[in-house]
Parts: C-alpha cells; sequence; structure tokens
C-alpha cells in the first residue's frame, strides 16, 4: 500500500484495489499501472502523502491513495 512507503521510497503502480469513480481521477492523473513513483514527503501527521510520478509532485490523501496497489522497486 502507498501509505504504508517512507520518504525516498520507490514503489510500481501494480493495479487499483476498488472501481470507484476515484480509480478514474486517479488514472488522468497518470497513475496507470506499470509507473513507477516516489514518495517525496509526508505531512507531520502522515496526511497528505506527496509522490513524484511522470515528471511532476501529486499530494494524496491516506483515504486516496488507499485505492492504489503497489510494490516496492
Amino acid at each position: 500500500m502507498l501509505k504504508d512507503l517512507s520518504v525516498g521510497d520507490r514503489a510500481r503502480v501494480v493495479g487499483f484495489t476498488e472501481k470507484s469513480a476515484y480509480r478514474r481521477k486517479l488514472l488522468s492523473m497518470g497513475l496507470t499501472p506499470g509507473v513507477e513513483i516516489s514518495v517525496t514527503r509526508v505531512a507531520p501527521m502522515g496526511d497528505p502523502i506527496e509522490i513524484r510520478v511522470r515528471g511532476f509532485a501529486l499530494s494524496l490523501r491516506k483515504n486516496e491513495a488507499e485505492a492504489l496497489s503497489v510494490e516496492r522497486v
């Protein structure tokens, strides 16, 4: 899960944990299966998480990040 990664960790998007409208939004932001991401920042209270994907920074809340299934690289 994305929320289990620490700053500096890299991962690859494997898929999605649920079929929801939010899945479509994540796909449109470039979080497609196979893309590599890296965790750049985590807020002091742990929410949101900032990731780097396809050359840009993207911040996701933990509940939004739960929709992603990732594996460490």
